[in-house]
């Protein structure tokens, strides 16, 4: 779990730097409209990935979607923290 909030930092440089050729720096730049249509396609791909028996596509897809939803989580200036304690709030 440690690797999501390094990932969480680097999407947050990819932010503020905005690189030419990153990727993220891409949907940073085309805005919270690409951001939410890389979210549903994500979403999307890990129902059809859940149905199937290969595991490791589910993985991919999973992993995809989470990427996408952090993306998203600094676009909104929030953090994973901030959801974890929500969940935390809502199971104690």
């Amino acid at each position: 779990m440690e690797f999501l909030r390094k990932l969480e930092e680097v999407l947050q440089k990819r932010k503020n730097d905005l690189p030419e050729k990153s990727y993220t720096a891409e949907l940073f730049r085309d805005g919270i409209d690409r951001i939410l249509k890389k979210i549903g396609e994500e979403a999307g791909e890990v129902i059809i990935a859940a149905k199937n028996t290969n595991e490791k596509e589910l993985i991919h897809e999973v992993a995809d979607l989470i990427f996408h939803i952090e993306v998203l989580l600094i676009e909104k200036g929030l953090s994973l923290d901030v959801i974890a304690k929500e969940l935390e709030k809502r199971h104690s």
